[in-house]
């Protein structure tokens, strides 16, 4: 009887300290563990989110990169090609510049011909006044006339 009696208060203290836990201890210890699941779920759901917007954020540094490569290319051959019409421009005043050197030095060579020929002319004006000068004071003479022209073509 003492076993049964023994067992049976050993039976009733245990059921006594079920109840008391699933009472008092049972309920605080759900709450922390749902607690700690509801912060790991929304940990990783920040996690994932932060996956997200990383990948978002790399896409959009992507095409920001592209973007700034492609404006680059554009500003580059824009540069080529100025570059391209400021040297043909300076070649074309370079021409320019040339032909009007030219047209004027030719000018200044025609202007120092025409005053040649015109002080030729004039020299060989007073030349062949002189030279009739002479032969209009000498006597009327065929041989001194042939050697004063040969004279006068030596001068000349």
């Amino acid at each position: 009887m003492n076993i049964n009696a023994t067992l049976f208060g050993q039976a009733i203290t245990f059921a006594i300290l079920i109840w008391f836990t699933m009472k008092f201890v049972w309920p605080p210890v759900v709450a922390a563990l749902d607690e700690r699941a509801r912060k790991i779920a929304e940990g990783l759901e920040a996690a994932e989110k932060g996956k997200q917007d990383l990948a978002k954020a790399e896409t959009r540094s992507q095409e920001a990169l592209n973007d700034a490569k492609a404006k680059a290319a554009e500003i580059v051959a824009l540069s080529e090609k100025r570059g391209q019409e400021i040297v043909q421009a300076a070649r074309d005043a370079a021409l320019q510049e040339a032909a009007r050197v030219k047209a004027q030095a030719q000018a200044e060579m025609e202007q120092e011909v025409m005053k040649a020929r015109e002080t030729l002319r004039n020299r060989v004006a007073d030349l062949a006044v002189a030279g009739a000068e002479k032969i209009l004071r000498r006597e009327i003479n065929a041989q001194g006339h042939a050697e004063l022209l040969t004279a006068l073509q030596a001068e000349l």
